[in-house]
């Protein structure tokens, strides 16, 4: 099994900052991940260690037609965020089904018994963001920083 380890990307890193890029757009049979219990998976890409991630889980993902997440499961702790950036597929949360395409964004609570799978004859590509429900402890500003010319860049 991989160990989830994407040659090929780069990453540049500041103080308060994690830059990683690489084409994912591009190839995305290539990229692919061992999951405990399903073995390699292929079209998936995740982010986590690359970018450094410490209080989400963020990875990209491309189904292509005809194919699923091969079991129905749930979380302990975290909650889910999917946004379907092209394609169209379905997913079934606790018995629903639900009709997903391009600009959908679908929110999953932890014990929400979820599978998906692409019913289309294009690939799906869709981004899901995990993490602990109820975590966030601050949104929006924390101040404005002042200092200097901040806006000058801003048009």
């Amino acid at each position: 099994m991989s160990d989830g380890k994407v040659t090929g990307g780069k990453t540049k890193c500041g103080s308060n900052f994690t830059l990683y890029e690489r084409e994912i757009y591009k190839n995305w049979e290539d990229h692919s991940r061992g999951i405990p219990g399903l073995g390699e998976m292929h079209g998936r890409h995740f982010l986590k260690e690359m970018a450094g991630f410490t209080g989400c889980a963020i990875s990209i993902h491309s189904l292509p037609p005809g194919a699923g997440m091969p079991i129905r499961h749930a979380h302990e702790k975290n909650e889910e965020v999917y946004i379907v950036i092209q394609g169209q597929g379905q997913m079934q949360i606790d018995g629903e089904i639900l009709d997903v395409r391009e600009g959908s964004i679908v929110r999953v609570l932890p014990d929400g018994q979820r599978a998906w799978r692409n019913n289309s004859t294009e690939p799906l590509l869709y981004i899901v963001a995990q993490m602990k429900e109820s975590s966030p402890s601050q949104y929006g500003l924390r101040k404005e920083i002042t200092s200097g010319n901040g806006r000058d860049w801003i048009n």
